[in-house]
């Protein structure tokens, strides 16, 4: 059941997830389009995200925008930054200037988040929110995964010490998983769906941005041609799974593995990776102070994908 609208105000628009937003003229949305796209989010009763540009916009747009309750998406280079609910780093900068009230969103490369790791470490105490995306998961070799699950370990002694400090910072990759009690994928084309600046609807900004197909229109309507697809009861091995907090990003699975509804081997390896880091983490804290006392240990497991339990599954 769809839950949220996301409008992506124009071409320029900040990616916010393993995409790369390929377009560089800007194309503002129609201020006709807009509103008939926040009617369309009032009518079925969706929450509406801005994904805004780095200008400033025109103030009749932004009147429109503000006709309805919203979460707003920008760069850090925004006009729009400072008062985004969610902030984007498009690249590490150690200069980058962070607040503990805001949610911000890193994306990177590997060998970004290889290199930069000590920097990125110190930062995760220095906001609310550290959300990591990296931006080339499907390249990832054995090498990578072993470096990766360093990166995690380094992360979780920054955790473990703002959680014994009384600071609960949240960094996606760690913390998301001891938190849930079950999938919080990203379900675009079942709780999500974008509205793009030509009018029509994707599953998301990467199927615009990588010219992919759209399913509808303000004018036509909304066509998700096999819905289901893009519902976890309909993936085989990701309904058994417990990485929770693994995005199982439907861009990803599409390019990766050519089916909306299945992850490519990295990417579960690497949701793995980060289950196993956040089980390490969960018992390290609780030796050290009272944590998620409601919460269940998670299991220890002896696999990194799921796939090589299907004979099991299905």
């Amino acid at each position: 059941m769809l839950q949220y609208l996301i409008i992506q105000l124009d071409n320029t628009s900040t990616s916010f997830c393993h995409y790369s937003n390929t377009k560089n003229r800007p194309l503002l949305i129609t201020l006709d389009n807009l509103k008939n796209g926040i009617l369309f989010a009032m009518k079925e009763n969706l929450m509406v995200q801005y994904v805004l540009p780095d200008y400033e916009l025109p103030a009749e747009y932004i009147e429109a925008m503000e006709s309805i309750d919203n979460t707003k998406i920008a760069s850090y280079q925004s006009v729009y930054a400072n008062n985004a609910d969610i902030v984007v780093l498009n690249g590490w900068n150690k200069e980058y200037l962070f607040d503990k009230d805001d949610v911000y969103v890193l994306r990177v490369d590997k060998k970004e988040l290889f290199g930069k790791c000590s920097e990125i470490k110190e930062k995760i105490k220095m906001c609310r929110r550290l959300n990591i995306v990296i931006t080339d998961v499907e390249t990832f070799t054995d090498v990578d995964f072993e470096l990766y699950r360093s990166v995690l370990k380094e992360f979780s002694i920054a955790l473990e010490d703002s959680f014994a400090a009384d600071f609960v910072a949240q960094l996606n990759v760690l913390t998301d998983r001891m938190m849930l009690d079950k999938m919080n994928n990203c379900n675009a084309g079942c709780d999500s769906i974008t509205l793009a600046p030509d009018g029509r609807f994707y599953v998301c900004p990467a199927f615009y941005y990588e010219n992919e197909y759209n399913i509808g229109s303000l004018v036509d309507g909304l066509d998700i041609k096999n819905p289901q697809l893009y519902r976890l009861e309909y993936a085989p091995i990701c309904r058994h799974c417990d990485a929770y907090q693994c995005k199982r990003c439907i861009w990803l699975n599409r390019k990766t593995t050519f089916e909306v509804n299945t992850p490519s081997h990295e990417q579960c390896v690497v949701s793995h990776l980060e289950r196993n880091a956040s089980r390490e983490l969960m018992m390290s804290v609780r030796e050290r102070v009272e944590f998620l006392s409601d919460k269940e240990e998670i299991k220890d497991i002896s696999y990194l994908d799921p796939f090589d339990l299907r004979d099991e599954w299905l």
